[in-house]
């Protein structure tokens, strides 16, 4: 573990704040003794909440496919002893993880699809432009396919439909024939290369005023890397059978793809009862105190 790992792990547990904690507590009804999931493990803060209000018998199986967030999370929540169980795979591997486990139906089940601080402030992991590092961008190490393999291996064309699909850029195919034009001359190896190309790409007059011009880019590759959209599909494929009657299933989605994702399979799910006509939206107060909380939203279902 290097030095800047420890220092941001430091800092990311000094500075984490979980999105829409009290809106998730008040709908996923945490007791004891239920047995819940958190699909998305993270710096473990929902988790821990789960874990205190769920006291003294409550237990939590949490997942996380990021090695470094696994670490930090199982440091945290060594207190809890055996109310915890640490599982270092997929939220989309669930129904496979928990068979494997012996675990039966669980009383709730919270997936939360940010990005942990842990990801974007450590710079080696590749997933901001805030700092030059290598184009990696993914959750999980061990998997073999980076983004730096996509931008200089995939067509003009792969890589216009990632932009456009997963990012929601309207200068995808702009953006993906500069890419394709530049790695003729160099490959494309560090996020600083991809952001200033991408800026270089699109007009002036097409830049956003409120976030940077390469978010929607690095946000379609990462989708891209990680397979984002079909874990969570998988997730909601095998989510009914893995829960009690009565139990819900939480999901905070930060995008509009992914929350349409859901929306329509919890309205298309006979097994669900729809809770959430209408996302939950964090207060001002939050987003004023932690700007990444402001695109989240939560649905919430039931099991019937």
């Amino acid at each position: 573990m290097t030095s800047q790992t420890v220092f941001v792990e430091k800092k990311a547990r000094e500075l984490h704040v979980p999105v829409l904690l009290q809106e998730v507590m008040d709908w996923l009804r945490p007791c004891s003794p239920g047995c819940y999931v958190d699909g998305t493990l993270g710096l473990a803060g929902h988790t821990e909440r789960i874990l205190e209000q769920s006291a003294p018998a409550g237990t939590v199986l949490g997942f996380d496919w990021d090695g470094q967030a696994a670490r930090f999370a199982e440091k945290r929540l060594a207190d809890f002893g055996d109310r915890f169980q640490l599982l270092r795979a997929s939220y989309a591997d669930m129904a496979e993880q928990l068979d494997r486990y012996g675990q039966g139906q669980v009383d709730g089940i919270l997936v939360d699809l940010g990005v942990s601080s842990l990801q974007l402030d450590c710079p080696e992991r590749g997933f901001s432009f805030q700092k030059d590092a290598p184009l990696d961008m993914r959750m999980d190490t061990r998997q073999e396919v980076t983004a730096q393999q996509l931008v200089n291996r995939l067509s003009q064309e792969e890589l216009a439909d990632i932009f456009f699909y997963y990012g929601e850029e309207r200068q995808a195919r702009r953006v993906a024939r500069f890419i394709v034009e530049a790695r003729v001359q160099q490959p494309l190896t560090t996020t600083r290369q991809l952001a200033e190309l991408i800026a270089q790409a699109i007009p002036r007059k097409y830049h956003p005023k409120k976030i940077h011009v390469a978010t929607r880019i690095f946000q379609g590759l990462r989708i891209a890397v990680n397979r984002e959209l079909d874990n969570l599909t998988r997730l909601l494929t095998d989510a009914p059978r893995l829960l009690k009657p009565g139990a819900r299933l939480c999901i905070i989605t930060f995008h509009s793809l992914e929350d349409r994702i859901v929306k329509q399979a919890f309205a298309k799910t006979p097994h669900y009862k729809v809770l959430t006509s209408k996302p939950v939206l964090p207060t001002a107060d939050e987003v004023r105190k932690n700007v990444r909380a402001r695109s989240a939203k939560l649905r919430v279902a039931e099991r019937v």
